[in-house]
């Protein structure tokens, strides 16, 4: 955390730049009108790449072992959605015969078969990872994961008088026949393929089993002994098929499609319109089938002819399937097997002030999760529905908890009679169901609710409080930041946020309400760049700017901290400044695009990835070195990735950071990041991977999070 005395510049801003580190010059550094074909990485392979890592940090066993097994289920449940989302969509529009985007140049249909042979490839990785280390390695310690048989005779008796009390009477067998046609297989859900015969007449039948999804995965059949679901089950169906023979059972499990596909240009109210949408999920085809090993030919060659599913998304896997469910697991109660426990920092703002004097001095920045977020972000709602001299709280919502302390101050600060508007954005994917109710939770309290903006997402951070100071004077307060208000992920995910009662900002933030909440046109933002409209040129004008200065022989730099980088127009400005000779240094959590490397094309660009026991989740830009006796560099956070989707659909929010010591502080961890003493990812222009986690002698690198936990443990008010 720094802070530092905030400013209110009327003017435009000014760029910056300074002088560039030591790095090799390109082979070419006159600048190319042309660039090459196939300069562009396959989005699609490079997020399969991400989850690779996260795969790579389960097989590390340095890392403790809960967060191994943490690891395997956020591998699984990445999967998950990447074939409910991307793989579907693609599926979908390729059936439909209408145009799949591929900047890379790889036809759609070698795209979809490099996707789903990698798939291939990663999940048996995966499958291995856990039963040939993971499982083996949570036994040593006294966690054990077993099958039916291997459970003592007790423990089996236990599990019969289970069943009989509480999962038998939620089953319901369907049996296949001509008076009952296939049934409909729900996405991600685990079932029990049973082929059954009649012993009078020897006519063999299908069946499905569905395993409830409300009951454990994993049940507990003593302290630390676990047991499949699908196990308890497929040793009791005669008791389901009563009189008939169950000749073969195999668990499956299916994905199908679950992107929202809304039609915001019609007038129909967004609400009705989402709720009519997640009805319509249930019938989406299947685009995944997973099955057990042992399944045999003919009942797989039925469920793939039932299903529609293409064969080369069918996977073989060993049991048990579904393996997010080992997120229970991992949630097990023994700290010596997990991250060592840390508070994060409180001292973000002072605690013997109000928040309100204490902004009035200075701008603060915070850093998630090593700042407390309730200590900071969270205190400047909850102070301003409480402060009677508040007269107003706007806010946008993209994601939060139903028990959320943010909620329950907006819903005090309505009813107390304060003016509160809330900008909802019901579309956050796979969270739109817990959005329309505490959505509507606001809207009973009397809180206006805007139900996000007509043919875009509102994906931007955004705190507006309006408080009447002793003078009379009406000052503006805000929060504007990388990541949701969310309480709980606030504690997972790394993000920045800057608080500050800057005229120019509560000016800006003011315009950007008025404009999601009464379509103004305001445009003119004086520190702040916003999507669609503003960002995508504001950072092309940027990296332009730096590659003039280094043409001209003068210091330039760029850096840019993100999730991904997939916007074409972006990676092709960034290699017309590296032609130019601007070093630029890229940390990306997830997909690039981009290829560093490139002769002639990327040879000053570094792109690192950083994956730990926090989601690296903060977008920071960062635009001149800042030498001494020059210029000082500009350095922006916010809400936007370098994607389509947030340049062009969706409502995004840069700031820019005004003082000194935060842009210093920014730049410092971007410093960090890529020191080749600290462990990340590198990418080649090969589009591969290389993870450098140990120095020459095998000793591991510095682990930048880790570094952080402990930098912030010593941290002051006024550091």
């Amino acid at each position: 955390m720094s802070s530092g005395q905030a400013t209110s510049p009327r003017a435009k801003n000014k760029r910056s730049s300074g002088p560039a580190p030591s790095r090799a010059k390109p082979a070419a550094a006159a600048v190319s009108d042309s660039l090459p074909a196939g300069r562009y990485l396959d989005r699609e392979e490079s997020w399969l790449r991400f989850n690779q890592r996260v795969l790579e940090l389960a097989e590390d066993e340095t890392i403790p072992l809960l967060e191994r097994t943490r690891f395997l289920a956020i591998f699984a449940s990445n999967l998950d959605e990447f074939f409910m989302v991307r793989v579907a969509g693609r599926v979908r529009r390729m059936a439909a015969g209408l145009p799949v985007e591929s900047a890379s140049g790889i036809p759609p249909e070698r795209v979809l078969d490099n996707v789903l042979k990698t798939v291939g490839e990663l999940t048996e990785r995966h499958a291995a990872c856990f039963s040939d280390s993971v499982r083996p390695a949570l036994a040593s310690h006294g966690i054990e994961i077993l099958r039916w048989k291997q459970l003592a005779a007790d423990e089996q008796e236990t599990l019969h008088q289970l069943f009989r009390q509480r999962i038998y009477p939620v089953l319901t067998p369907l049996v296949v026949d001509p008076a009952h046609p296939f049934p409909y297989i729900s996405g991600l859900s685990l079932s029990l393929a049973v082929t059954i015969a009649d012993p009078r007449t020897g006519r063999t039948m299908f069946a499905r089993v569905k395993v409830p999804p409300l009951l454990p995965r994993f049940l507990a059949v003593a302290p630390y002994r676990f047991v499949p679901m699908e196990d308890v089950i497929a040793v009791h169906l005669q008791d389901l098929f009563k009189g008939l023979d169950v000749i073969e059972q195999h668990v499956f499990r299916v994905t199908r499609a679950r992107d929202l596909e809304i039609d915001e240009d019609v007038t129909e109210d967004l609400l009705k319109s989402l709720e009519r949408e997640l009805t319509r999920r249930r019938v989406e085809p299947a685009v995944r089938l997973e099955v057990e090993e042992p399944m045999s030919s003919d009942m797989l060659a039925n469920l793939v002819a039932e299903l529609g599913v293409d064969g080369r998304a069918v996977y073989r896997l060993p049991g048990p399937l579904d393996l997010s469910g080992l997120t229970a697991i991992a949630d097990l109660d023994l700290p010596e097997l997990k991250y060592p426990a840390f508070l994060p920092s409180e001292t973000a703002l002072p605690r013997d002030t109000s928040i309100f004097a204490a902004l009035a001095e200075r701008d603060v920045l915070v850093h998630l999760p090593y700042d407390s977020f309730a200590a900071s972000v969270q205190r400047l709602v909850v102070s301003a529905a409480a402060d009677p001299r508040v007269l107003a709280i706007k806010q946008t919502l993209y994601r939060t908890s139903g028990d959320s302390e943010i909620v329950d101050a907006l819903i005090d600060a309505a009813e107390a009679g304060k003016q509160v508007v809330v900008v909802v954005e019901l579309k956050a994917r796979f969270d739109e169901r817990p959005n329309i109710a505490w959505a509507r939770r606001l809207e009973e309290a009397g809180c206006h609710v805007v139900y996000g903006y007509v043919g875009l997402k509102t994906h931007c951070k955004l705190v507006l409080v309006v408080r009447e100071e002793p003078d009379g004077e009406l000052r503006r307060y805000c929060h504007i930041g990388t990541g949701n208000y969310h309480p709980k992920t606030a504690r997972l995910y790394e993000d920045f946020g800057l608080l500050t009662a800057d005229q120019t900002v509560g000016e800006d933030v003011t315009d950007l309400f008025n404009h999601l909440t009464a379509y103004s046109q305001e445009t003119a933002y004086r520190r702040l760049l916003v999507a669609p409209e503003q960002l995508r040129p504001g950072l092309l004008t940027r990296i332009s700017e730096q590659a003039d200065l280094a043409r001209r022989g003068e210091p330039a730099r760029i850096r840019m901290k993100c999730n991904a980088i997939t916007d074409e127009a972006i990676i092709d400005s960034l290699y017309r400044a590296s032609q130019a000779g601007v070093p630029i240094d890229l940390w990306i959590r997830g997909i690039c695009s981009l290829r560093p490397g490139l002769p002639g094309v990327s040879e000053t660009i570094r792109v690192r990835s950083v994956l730990g026991r926090f989601l690296e989740h903060s977008r920071v830009y960062e635009f001149g070195s800042g030498e001494e006796g020059r210029p000082s560099r500009e350095v922006w956070i916010g809400s936007a990735d370098l994607m389509h989707r947030n340049l062009d659909r969706r409502v995004e929010t840069l700031v820019r950071v005004a003082d000194p010591a935060q842009r210093a502080e920014l730049s410092g961890l971007i410093d960090l990041a890529m020191d080749e003493g600290t462990a990340s990812w590198w990418l080649g222009a090969d589009g591969a991977w290389t993870r450098h986690h140990l120095d020459a002698s095998g000793a591991p690198l510095r682990d930048l999070q880790q570094y952080l936990i402990q930098a912030g443990q010593r941290r002051t008010p006024e550091s």
